[in-house]
């Protein structure tokens, strides 16, 4: 018998789909179309065993649909432009490009070593200027149609990266590449306009009925609708001169009766107007802008306020005022920047009230709680209730009062009941060089003029200086200066790039059709578009998902795509995990760096003791990463994809371990044997006619059809987990069958074949290799999916757990219609129970149908 060497078979069968263009796809309209896409890698360098599971995944699925007869579009590219390559521009002197192609060469035959059914011909990087000169004309088209604005605005700076970010990038008020504390700056920026389309990007969430709950919930949140009243406070007395009233907005005009205070942000223009006469508000105010901008690191940090020299009348309560407060905690582009506060039913405000004491009255009272011992002194109560305390109010449920006041406050011409939302417009701007040149000219007399479209694209030039921080193209000495299109006088190009969620908010329908003078063959792209089933992590839910479901609705109106939510279905994979090291010094080591004997942790290179970490995800810069290459090396490919499959649910993590992987090339072993063992069946046998069978043969044919309609329903529903395990008990099936049986020789041909192709999923290579030895025609990956006999899922017997006083002592077999009576008598007659029962007395015998037998004795 021969033993299974992966180093040969792998690269062999690879080679073959390579020639025979295997994975090629074409739009054909008479066959049922499936698209199946992972969310393509940042080209980094190296992938790791992480990146394999998540492609692993798109693998079974774009493997079995094409087996089912689906016409499959798996494609692969990379998202290239972005700060790294900068990074490593400035460490090493290599340049963006060269540093990036390098990386995707290797990063390519790294995934290519794993045998992934990819269309390699539709691959592209979103660096090429192939790719990017149809993002520079959708832009303009955009700036035509509105959809586009430049405008001063605060953004997120990144003193590191000197570029400005999304709120998303922002990661606990720290850049999240750089890492570095972000500061609030004023800028002019170019933005997209998708709180435009907030209310349809919030509605068609409903339909996205293939998304995890969890990311649709995500991104309700985000665009965070909310109704409420906004409304003008009247000062009294000394007012400021940049407004005869404080405009603020409440989504709890219920609990104005509670109000205490009224507090501005940082940024709003009372307190700048005042920070220009005053060094405390001045002071103040860079403080606040120093802290961080992120809303999770506003939430956690302290509250804190500066007292302005004025103060609001209560629009319900006669002589009563409030204080005005500029407050860290308040953000200018939620609202109108301004908020009167109720301390006794919010967080903040109560942490702030106490701070600076303030008021704290409660005006909602819980179900069933006496008002007048009812206290919000030490913690504000946010749930439901009715109103007290509150004049008018009192007695109303909440909603009620909500009404009630804004209706009021119209009545007496103070404001309006009003919509808000948390959503931004998208910031676009990024300033650096590695990134899509935004293809517009500024001229002193024409203002912003959109670059010809003759001129497109518009090439970052080749010479970059990277020796100081800040955008290179800003200090290039050429490249920025041109002529104005409109009037030919001197002007200026744009140095700020797109930010890269650009780049991947489109790259789908690129995938599906790339013609060479325009972004997309309309026609091709409806026959592939939406991605059927898209698969990436849990933390792109809001960074990329969202971008890519509002710019198809802009490619949309301008005739690109006919589709306005790109991605039917939504999978978010589980992490791997590893141990972390670090050596005697607090440096990072590589799990290949370290020899662990026992409870003993060592260096490898000179046996000094290494400090064991947490488990955590695997990142390079923590080096807790096993690079895939190297377990193909020992193990091969379909080894790793099997692990990665097999070892939990694809929702969870998975902890990498070399027992795992060990284990799964056992099985292989064990798989390859039972093929080996059977070479030419399908030579001698047609599976295609199914003989009568009886004892172990149809026993085993029993098995195969179960394993087809168990492993099948598992893909469909993404438990590849379970699929493997049906997978080990067919494998133990095969190899204890002695060919016994009417029916014998095609008992097994057909547990081979449905064997080989049911793997093909998983282990692509060694399926080709068994498919070959057995005699199956063709290519494996070209073979059908193979249909379960119904007829075959209905067994005749069942086996049940035989327990005596509650462990398991054997298994009974009764007919399968056998009632309770019938299995109790199988169950006293077995030898078993006689056994352990000796010297005892039945007392009861217990029958749960279809679970278990268990013989009660004492």
């Amino acid at each position: 018998m021969s033993r299974y060497n992966p180093k040969t078979v792998e690269p062999k069968w690879q080679a073959e789909w390579t020639a025979r263009k295997s994975f090629e796809a074409a739009a054909d309209p008479s066959k049922p179309k499936y698209y199946v896409l992972e969310m393509f890698p940042y080209p980094s360098g190296r992938i790791h065993i992480g990146h394999v599971r998540n492609y692993a995944m798109g693998d079974v699925i774009a493997r079995y649909k094409r087996a089912r007869g689906f016409n499959v579009l798996h494609p692969m590219g990379w998202d290239a432009f972005g700060m790294p390559a900068e990074n490593a521009a400035m460490q090493t002197g290599s340049h963006p490009a060269k540093w990036t192609y390098q990386n995707i060469e290797i990063m390519r035959g790294q995934l290519q070593r794993m045998g992934l059914a990819i269309d390699w011909s539709r691959e592209f990087a979103t660096c090429d200027p192939e790719y990017y000169v149809h993002e520079q004309r959708m832009f303009l088209e955009f700036l035509e149609k509105g959809f586009v604005e430049r405008r001063r605005s605060f953004v997120n700076w990144d003193p590191v990266d000197c570029t400005v970010l999304a709120n998303e990038q922002v990661i606990d008020g720290k850049g999240w590449r750089s890492g570095a504390p972000v500061e609030r700056r004023e800028l002019s920026q170019w933005f997209l306009k998708i709180t435009d389309r907030a209310d349809d990007l919030l509605e068609e969430l409903d339909r996205l009925e293939g998304w995890p709950d969890n990311v649709r919930l995500m991104q309700k949140n985000w665009i965070g609708k909310s109704s409420g009243l906004k409304m003008t406070f009247k000062y009294v007395g000394e007012k400021p001169a940049t407004s005869d009233g404080l405009e603020i907005y409440t989504t709890r005009p219920d609990t104005l009766f509670g109000a205490s205070f009224c507090a501005v942000s940082p940024d709003h223009p009372i307190a700048k107007a005042y920070a220009e006469t005053n060094a405390d508000a001045a002071t103040f105010i860079a403080e606040c802008q120093a802290a961080g901008t992120s809303e999770e690191v506003i939430e956690r940090a302290e509250k804190k306020g500066f007292r302005l020299p004025f103060e609001v009348a209560h629009p319900f309560v006669d002589g009563t005022t409030l204080p005005v407060f500029i407050a860290n905690f308040i953000l200018m582009h939620y609202g109108t920047g301004a908020i009167f506060g109720c301390p006794g039913h919010d967080q903040r405000d109560h942490d702030f009230a106490t701070k600076y004491g303030l008021d704290i009255i409660p005006v909602v009272l819980p179900n069933g709680e006496d008002p007048a011992s009812f206290s919000v002194a030490d913690e504000p109560y946010v749930g439901p209730g009715s109103i007290f305390n509150s004049d008018f109010l009192d007695g109303l449920a909440v909603d009620d009062a909500k009404a009630d006041v804004i209706k009021r406050i119209e009545a007496r011409g103070e404001g309006e009941g009003t919509t808000n939302y948390r959503l931004r417009d998208w910031g676009v701007s990024r300033q650096r060089y590695w990134g899509c040149p935004i293809p517009v000219i500024h001229c002193e007399t024409c203002g912003v003029v959109p670059v010809p479209a003759d001129q497109l694209p518009v090439k970052l030039p080749e010479e970059a200086d990277f020796s100081e921080p800040g955008n290179p193209l800003d200090r290039h000495p050429t490249w920025k200066h041109v002529d104005c299109p409109a009037c030919g006088a001197k002007a200026r190009r744009e140095t700020d790039t797109f930010d890269t969620f650009i780049d991947s908010s489109w790259y789908f329908a690129r995938f599906a059709s790339s013609p060479e003078d325009k972004p997309t063959d309309p026609a091709t792209a409806d026959y592939w578009l939406p991605v059927d089933q898209y698969i990436g992590g849990i933390e792109h839910a809001i960074l990329h998902l969202l971008y890519a479901r509002y710019y198809s609705r802009n490619m949309k109106d301008c005739g690109w795509l006919s589709v306005d939510e790109p991605f039917e279905n939504l999978f978010t994979q589980g992490m791997v995990v590893h141990a972390t090291y670090k050596d005697p010094d607090g440096n990072w080591l590589f799990p290949e760096d370290v020899i662990i004997e026992g409870e003993t942790v060592k260096r490898a290179s000179d046996g000094a003791p290494v400090t064991v970490g947490a488990i955590e995800k695997m990142s390079k810069s923590k080096k807790n990463v096993v690079a895939p290459e190297e377990i193909a090396e020992q193990y091969g490919a379909d080894a790793a994809r099997w692990f990665m499959l097999s070892d939990s649910p694809p929702e969870r993590d998975v902890e990498w371990t070399a027992s795992g992987v060990e284990g799964a090339w056992r099985l292989i072993g064990r798989i390859w044997d039972a093929a080996d063992a059977g070479r030419d069946a399908l030579k001698t046998v047609d599976i295609a006619d199914a003989p009568e069978t009886d004892g172990p043969a149809l026993e085993l044919r029993r098995a195969v059809h179960g394993a087809v309609a168990g492993v099948t329903d598992d893909i469909e529903h993404f438990r590849f987990n379970k699929a493997i395990a049906r997978l080990y008990e067919l494998v133990t099936a095969i190899r204890k069958f002695d060919g016994s049986g009417v029916g014998g020789a095609f008992a097994r041909a057909e547990a081979l074949t449905a064997l080989a192709r049911l793997i093909a999923p998983f282990t692509p290579h060694l399926a080709e290799e068994c498919w070959s030895v057995i005699g199956g025609n063709g290519l494996v990956c070209d073979a059908p999916w193979p249909e379960a006999d119904e007829s075959l899922l209905k067994s005749d017997t069942i086996t049940l757990p035989l327990q005596v006083n509650g462990k398991t002592r054997g298994e009974v077999v009764a007919p399968a219609d056998a009632d309770k009576d019938a299995i109790e008598k199988i169950a006293l007659a077995d030898p078993a129970v006689a056994r352990f029962t000796e010297g005892k007395t039945v007392r009861k015998v217990i029958v749960v149908p279809g679970r278990i037998v268990n013989v009660v004795a004492s």
